[in-house]
């Protein structure tokens, strides 16, 4: 981040605050741009869902960023803690647009199809699951939630795991057929969780110990 200093002092260009809403404008301008498209008829024959897996995959992008972060941190020292619960927010919202399009547009608000489709297709089960587990973690991403909850909040914010790892099955299965797309994301996913497998691991080891 830029820095000015002068009189023995430094300050930031943008206070945190303010990075953090640039961060999000800009992280939701993909969801805008394809918005937009759609309204000018430019994305192809099946725009619905067309919209619908590029606002999934954007959820699965900015959920793989948020999860990079602590590696980062401990592999190159590059901390970007600060914009973690932001990366966080973005793959809520862009979960959230996924569900509302295929909910809203792809069945119409059907709910007896909904239901068929949900309970006969595993696919769409483990989707929504990873939904309704990132749901809390998203409404409980702000300050006063960390105040209020302490110590349970990084043990509730644990399930982003979870998440990842039915997002990265549902990912898979999403598509007909393997290609390099679903399996590259599946797989750096499930890097993340194994990540924090072995990292959970050690820290264990090194308390016994102690």
């Amino acid at each position: 981040m830029p820095r000015l200093t002068g009189a023995g002092r430094t300050r930031t260009l943008l206070p945190w605050r303010g990075e953090k809403m640039a961060l999000m404008a800009v992280g939701l301008l993909p969801a805008a741009l394809y918005f937009w498209y759609g309204a000018q008829d430019r994305l192809g024959p099946d725009p619905v869902n067309v919209f619908e897996r590029w606002l999934g995959l954007w959820a699965v992008r900015f959920l793989l960023a948020a999860l990079l972060v602590t590696p980062l941190r401990v592999v190159s020292g590059i901390s970007l803690l600060r914009y973690r619960r932001v990366l966080g927010l973005l793959a809520f919202w862009y979960a959230l647009m996924h569900v509302s399009v295929y909910v809203a547009l792809d069945q119409q608000g059907n709910l007896a199809v909904l239901w068929h489709d949900i309970t006969r297709r595993p696919f769409l089960m483990l989707g929504f699951a990873a939904f309704m587990l990132l749901l809390p973690l998203a409404l409980t991403s702000n300050d006063w939630s960390i105040r209020r909850l302490g110590r349970r909040w990084g043990r509730l914010h644990r399930l982003v795991y979870g998440v990842a790892v039915l997002v990265a099955v549902h990912f898979l299965l999403a598509f007909k057929t393997y290609n390099a797309t679903s399996v590259s994301y599946a797989a750096a996913l499930m890097a993340m969780v194994l990540w924090r497998a072995v990292s959970l691991a050690r820290t264990r080891m090194g308390r016994a110990r102690a």
